[in-house]
């Protein structure tokens, strides 16, 4: 058994596809219209054939309570793993990324959280954790 998609709830799909692409650096693998919304997954450029990130419409009814309540209380949907937080964090801000935490030391790994611009935040981390 493997890992192949994970979900991503996005209260706008084509501002997610924009974002996870143009700004944090993902390439889209899928964009298949299906009915109202579209099965898009975008995947990291550094393993094309990889997990890819499903950017999942959240209108189901019970999906914006949970996304509401994460934030609210600071807590990220999902992480990503970069080599340099500081780095990353540096070049996010430049391109106006909002961070709702800046890059913090936790032991071995240094973490930073970022809002996605769809409801989400996101952490992204480096190290040994």
């Amino acid at each position: 058994m493997r890992i192949t998609y994970a979900s991503m709830l996005v209260d706008d799909q084509d501002k997610a596809l924009r974002f996870y692409t143009d700004t944090l650096g993902f390439t889209l693998k899928h964009d298949i219209p299906m009915s109202e919304a579209r099965w898009i997954t975008v995947v990291s450029p550094q393993d094309l054939e990889g997990t890819e990130l499903v950017l999942e419409p959240d209108g189901h009814p019970a999906a914006k309570p949970f996304k509401d309540a994460l934030v609210a209380d600071g807590i990220p949907f999902t992480a990503f793993v970069v080599d340099d937080v500081a780095a990353e964090f540096g070049r996010l801000r430049g391109l106006g990324v909002r961070f709702t935490q800046e890059p913090t030391e936790m032991g071995p790994v240094t973490t930073a959280v970022l809002d996605d611009t769809c409801g989400n935040l996101v952490q992204i981390q480096s190290g040994t954790g």
